[in-house]
């Protein structure tokens, strides 16, 4: 194999994966809590802001997505990726799903104070950066999760137009707000809340982005573990179940297959995990899936 060839797909791999960015403030914020010898309050939201985001991922990977790139900021984090063809209901989920992981983290840590009072010195920094991280979360403004809900949830009932409007102003008023929290403890107190100019500029720089958190569709590569062996995973489908409903039955170590049954219960044909994730790769995640099967029988 020619090393062009070798090369070509070492890119390819790396496109389907994961990949994991830092924003050089990020840095910079860092060295300004360890400077002031909070290295491990900077860690411990750096840690929530991570589980923040694979509560997303999970979510995602539910309903047929995948995370594939993470952003660190010096505010949060960032995932990037492709929705387009899910609902605004789902896209709704999919954006509390990150503060809902958190503030089940923050009430496991709670409930471990109640079991193991002597726990709470080694836990308490990890419960409040947590519950702050969930709550701060749903604030009306871009990029938060609030924002994006606001975002759906207008968007449902006066159009897209009017909610980008709506969340612009609002993101813009809190912006604002923070960086006059900033001035005002600077020549009020001499407090120098860098946090909070941070935060306000995560907060401008997101609202310029639109529906910025984004995944791709899932794609199951099984090569390399069928060179261990896979279990074949068996499911019985209606021509009417959503293709929605169908990619959730994909799961990592297995091989599906999906035998298919018309409305009167008689046997249509069979599905190879192949032949489903080339269905997935452009399906409308909400039609029924006998909408695609004439095309799956051509492939």
């Amino acid at each position: 194999m020619s090393d062009r060839i070798r090369g070509r797909r070492k890119k390819e791999r790396a496109r389907q994966g994961m990949s994991l960015r830092v924003h050089p403030l990020f840095f910079l914020l860092g060295a300004w809590f360890v400077w002031r010898g909070e290295a491990f309050l900077f860690l411990s939201v750096t840690v929530v802001a991570v589980i923040h985001e694979c509560g997303h991922a999970f979510y995602a990977a539910r309903i047929g997505c995948r995370l594939n790139r993470l952003l660190l900021l010096p505010c949060g984090a960032l995932v990037s990726g492709e929705i387009g063809g899910i609902s605004l209901k789902d896209e709704i989920f999919l954006a509390l799903a990150g503060p809902a992981v958190n503030a089940a983290c923050a009430l496991f840590f709670a409930a471990l104070w109640w079991f193991f009072p002597a726990a709470y010195p080694y836990t308490d920094t990890a419960f409040y950066t947590s519950a702050c991280l969930a709550a701060v979360n749903l604030l009306p403004a871009y990029p938060l999760d609030g924002g994006r809900v606001l975002y759906c949830l207008v968007a449902r009932r006066r159009g897209e137009p009017s909610a980008r409007r709506i969340c612009l102003v609002l993101s813009l008023a809190l912006a604002a707000a923070l960086s006059a929290l900033f001035f005002v403890l600077l020549f009020a107190r001499g407090v120098c809340n860098l946090t909070a100019l941070l935060f306000a500029l995560f907060i401008v720089c997101g609202s310029f982005g639109g529906r910025d958190c984004r995944y791709e569709r899932v794609r199951f590569c099984l090569l390399a573990d069928m060179k261990r062996g896979l279990e074949v995973r068996k499911v019985a489908l209606s021509q009417d179940c959503t293709v929605k409903r169908a990619m959730s039955f994909l799961q990592r170590g297995k091989y599906l297959e999906a035998e298919i049954f018309d409305r009167q219960g008689e046997f249509v044909c069979l599905l190879t995990q192949a032949d489903l994730c080339r269905i997935f790769s452009e399906a409308d995640l909400y039609r029924p899936l006998g909408d695609y099967l004439g095309d799956a029988e051509k492939l």
